[in-house]
């Protein structure tokens, strides 16, 4: 008897977000990770692709422009997996080596950015403790006089560039990859229309996304009846303003950081 009851109360701690259907706003490619974790703490997540990611307008040329003149940067800052990633891509159709990168410093922002690289073998990588472009700034040792290359989304905030360049760096931002809104399918609008306990959002352009996806009055009314989960202070912001309630935002702006304040907000007392 006694085992059943013990059984009973590692179950609820085992699978603390039992039944939640919590809607998963995030490109198709990244989305694998929360939901897997969701799944595993006994969550129905709901993929709503906010971002769907593609080549940039341009077909690579200033990306490509500048990586053939890497060897005159002393800095290379990534800001995303997708960053890293179409890099990659694009030093392969170049015939370029990745030794390339082994005489230049490199900074990355988040440490989903940052494993990305140590899984390219890059040591020595830079890692602000937050994951906000302004923290890099704090980070970064006398970037006066030398030269930066921001590989990033087409539109990305411009904090980190004119920040650099405040304090004196030469910056050169070129897009490496673009990010478009998809049309939702009528499943997933079916998943909607079925109930969803909380809305999680990952970025501010997967709420800025999500708001002009659904129409404004029909996302709001989403985020009145469900919690809204977001990673950090900035997606936050961008979330109140425009007209959704915030009720969780994580301490530690990562995938892990926003499950364990799902986990310590929703799960059992």
């Amino acid at each position: 008897m006694h085992g059943n009851i013990h059984h009973s109360h590692e179950d609820s701690v085992t699978i603390p977000l039992q039944g939640k259907r919590i809607l998963v706003t995030r490109a198709q490619a990244q989305a694998h990770d929360l939901e897997a974790r969701l799944q595993a703490l006994g969550a129905v997540p709901l993929a709503f692709p906010t971002i769907h990611i593609t080549p940039p307008r341009d077909g690579y040329a200033a990306l490509d422009a500048a990586l053939r003149e890497l060897t005159t940067f002393n800095w290379v800052v990534f800001t995303s997996v997708n960053g890293v990633d179409h890099v990659w891509q694009r030093l392969a159709v170049l015939g370029m080596d990745v030794r390339i990168f082994t005489g230049l410093q490199l900074a990355a922002i988040g440490p989903a950015t940052a494993a990305e690289l140590a899984a390219r073998d890059l040591k020595g990588v830079v890692v602000p403790k937050r994951f906000v472009a302004e923290a890099l700034l704090e980070v970064i040792p006398n970037p006066a006089g030398k030269r930066f290359l921001l590989p990033r989304a087409a539109l990305a905030r411009d904090t980190l560039r004119t920040g650099l360049q405040y304090a004196g760096a030469q910056v050169v931002e070129v897009p490496a990859y673009d990010t478009v809104l998809p049309e939702p399918s009528s499943e997933t609008l079916a998943d909607i229309e079925a109930g969803v306990d909380v809305l999680t959002f990952t970025a501010s352009s997967t709420v800025r996304n999500f708001v002009a996806q659904l129409g404004q009055a029909r996302a709001r009314a989403l985020a009145s009846r469900a919690q809204v989960a977001v990673i950090g202070p900035i997606t936050a912001e961008t979330a109140r303003n425009l007209g959704l309630r915030v009720d969780v935002v994580a301490s530690e702006y990562t995938i892990g950081g926003l499950v364990a304040a799902l986990v310590d907000a929703y799960g059992p007392r």
